[in-house]
């Protein structure tokens, strides 16, 4: 059971700093090749590819993901955690138990 749970614990995604070194390796290699990114974008061809997939980003942003960010957003991040965590920063604020003290309270954890 060990070794599965060792297997589990290697798989690593990329980060942020893996994603601008491979971004940075991938101008200098396009430099190398004489591209330049700037005229590659500012041309006739690449501004008309890169309106098009603004449209289409924004056609599924507005078609499948609009409507369940905007729930996750406003019920479940906002009336959930954000409305709490602003009530707890207040109690604190105020000298008053939070809910952590008065959960704890209820099952008999003493700090």
């Amino acid at each position: 059971m060990k070794s599965k749970l060792n297997k589990l614990d290697n798989k690593k995604g990329i980060s942020i700093l893996g994603i601008l070194f491979f971004g940075f390796i991938l101008i200098l290699v396009l430099s190398y090749f004489n591209v330049s990114v700037k005229n590659v974008v500012e041309s006739p061809a690449g501004q008309e590819n890169i309106n098009y997939v603004k449209g289409e980003t924004k056609s599924f942003w507005d078609k499948y993901l609009a409507e369940p960010a905007s729930y996750l957003w406003n019920d479940v991040w906002i009336d959930i955690f954000w409305k709490g965590f602003i009530s707890n920063m207040e109690r604190i604020r105020d000298g008053k138990p939070t809910d952590y003290d008065k959960a704890s309270e209820n099952i008999g954890v003493n700090r």
